[in-house]
């Protein structure tokens, strides 16, 4: 194999893989993942650590906005008195609408490098406000609110929201009537395009505005926020309730900032780079991770209801503990802003109303008793336990499966330069490549692409890609005759906005761009996996050619999976470090 070109690597430069990656994209598949799964464990994605500080940056950005709109409060004030006013109802409704905005313009989750998105670094407005862009819309036949461009009609709804949103923010007290207008405009947006709503937080902020209006007075809606966010964390532990969480902790370990030249890189595998399998620590480190989850809500529901006074102490430490670590480790996807609302969120609700629970639901509600208390048990319990048990049927973002390692994804094959035909579809952003031949040379940014490979195949559910892919592709010739593209960044090219739900790049969104771009018989083939079902034993997926349609479907056991390395090989018997990577995580 040639050695890798020198490079000089500062903190405006990626870490390169230890290899050519132009020599290595021609290799056959099972030697390709083998070495990029392998760099991944040593290296991560290679994230300039500048770029590190420019999310940071970001998350002041964050901050910033969400002070401007506290300082047009006349009870509230600007920054020199923040410590007499940030806990205050008010300054937690602005954090809201704030939070929906600041995610709804494309600038939270899913912006970045660290989603595949380089030039532009964020997608949503650029897209959202630009007739004719790809949209997924809920009823695609249905007239005005259906199709698969994204209309006037669609522009003028989006921009309403933001105006309201602003609004809003601008005004001394967020009315009830604003709250209600924007809960209106989100719902009739979803019907429209399902990325908007999804990119908005809708599970969170648009369930939690819902409860300011049904609830205006303090106690009610208090009782309601605190509800959403026992429930975010409730069932984001339930969804680890299986093996997958511990191929997480090595992904995110092995690309964590601060991790960089530790022995815990090395920890948390069994012993790589020929075992990279979770080890036993990677796996403890996942039930630490999942008992947090589904400790908080409890510890805070009880803290309330008992008369135990170091309960409530006890349930922040823990919060703040686990989205700390979360936070530090700079997960791709980046949702940094979202775990400072939430963490914001701990303070504002259960610190600073410790004599509120959610059994306050109905207090002041404009609904029949018990009305408030069914609408959340529908939308945090009932869509939940859905997502979880039919994982294909809803969003892992409204089932609140966070981070789990076990989402719907897709493969794209694109064979030779198919590829091009995207620049059909409207979008401001270019191909992957050519967005990064802003910055690097070819061979460096392969390199950076080949490492989307990696991170799929490193979770346990891409361990079937290994047998996959070269079925999906055995009529027309070998893996390696084709584009490899994760249909994350195909997503991100084509909708605006990416964030690890699969349902997004499935066949929905291989109609629509089939429809634009009219790819010809075996020049793009896709994988669709689905997420593994809570108690279930089988991942289910399905491949499709863009003009012929469905190819095959099956499923794999996840029994099976759990024996392979990332790259698809069965797994040596023995090893240094093995651990069983039973039980929860």
């Amino acid at each position: 194999m040639p050695p890798p070109p020198k490079r000089s690597l500062g903190i405006v430069a990626p870490i390169g893989p230890p290899y050519d990656a132009l020599w290595c994209a021609k290799q056959p598949l099972p030697d390709k993942a083998r070495r990029v799964c392998q760099a991944w464990a040593a290296q991560g994605y290679g994230t300039p650590l500048l770029l590190y500080v420019v999310y940071l940056l970001k998350i002041g950005l964050y901050v910033g906005g969400w002070l401007w709109a506290c300082s047009a409060s006349p009870t509230l004030g600007g920054p020199g008195a923040i410590a007499d006013w940030w806990l205050a109802p008010l300054a937690f409704q602005k954090a809201i609408v704030w939070s929906l905005l600041f995610e709804g313009l494309g600038l939270g989750c899913g912006s970045g490098p660290l989603t595949g998105r380089y030039w532009p670094p964020f997608g949503g407005a650029l897209y959202w406000l630009r007739p004719g862009t790809t949209k997924l819309a809920i009823f695609p036949r249905v007239p005005v609110l259906g199709g698969i461009r994204r209309s006037l009609f669609d522009v003028l709804v989006y921009a309403a929201l933001v105006g309201v949103a602003i609004h809003a923010l601008a005004s001394p007290t967020i009315a009830r009537e604003q709250c209600a207008a924007l809960v209106g405009l989100a719902l009739l947006m979803g019907l429209l395009d399902k990325t908007i709503f999804l990119a908005c937080r809708a599970e969170h902020y648009v369930v939690t505005l819902i409860v300011f209006v049904v609830a205006p007075r303090p106690e009610g809606w208090i009782a309601g926020a605190m509800a959403v966010q026992l429930a975010l964390w409730f069932f984001a532990g339930v969804s680890k309730l299986n093996h997958h969480f511990g191929g997480v902790v090595c992904v995110m370990t092995s690309n964590a900032p601060l991790t960089r030249g530790t022995p815990l890189r090395r920890w948390v595998y069994r012993d790589a780079p020929n075992d990279l399998r979770p080890s036993r620590l990677a796996h403890w480190m996942g039930h630490g991770g999942t008992a947090l989850e589904l400790g908080i809500p409890v510890v805070l529901l009880l803290a309330p209801m008992l008369d135990v006074p170091w309960l409530l102490p006890l349930g922040v430490g823990m919060a703040l503990w686990l989205h700390t670590f979360i936070t530090s480790n700079v997960p791709m996807g980046v949702p940094l802003e979202w775990n400072v609302m939430v963490v914001y969120g701990v303070f504002a609700l259960f610190v600073a109303h410790p004599q509120i629970s959610v059994l306050d639901l109905d207090a002041g509600s404009t609904l029949a008793t018990g009305g408030l208390a069914a609408l959340l048990l529908t939308t945090l319990v009932v869509v939940p336990i859905a997502g979880n048990v039919w994982p294909h049927r809803v969003s892992f973002l409204l089932a609140m499966r966070y981070y789990a390692g076990n989402w719907p994804y897709s493969i794209w094959l694109f064979r030779g330069d198919a590829y091009r035909k995207l620049e059909k579809l409207t979008k401001p952003a270019a191909w992957v490549h050519d967005q990064l031949a802003r910055f690097y040379d070819r061979e460096l940014s392969v390199g950076l692409v080949g490492k989307v490979m990696s991170f799929r195949m490193m979770h346990l559910q891409g361990r079937l890609l290994g047998e996959l892919l070269p079925k999906l592709v055995e009529d027309q010739g070998e893996v390696r005759d084709y584009e490899y593209v994760d249909g994350e960044l195909v997503a991100g090219l084509a909708l605006g906005w990416n964030f690890g739900d699969g349902h997004l790049h499935h066949e929905r969104l291989l109609d629509a761009i089939q429809q634009q771009c009219g790819f010809e018989p075996g020049e793009l083939r896709c994988l669709f996996v689905e997420g593994q079902p809570l108690g279930g034993r089988h991942i289910a997926w399905r491949m499709a050619d863009a003009a012929e349609g469905p190819i095959a479907e099956g499923a794999t056991e996840v029994t099976a999976l759990r024996e392979r390395q990332p790259w698809g090989a069965t797994a040596p018997s023995s090893g240094t470090g093995t651990g069983t990577g039973t039980g929860t995580g």
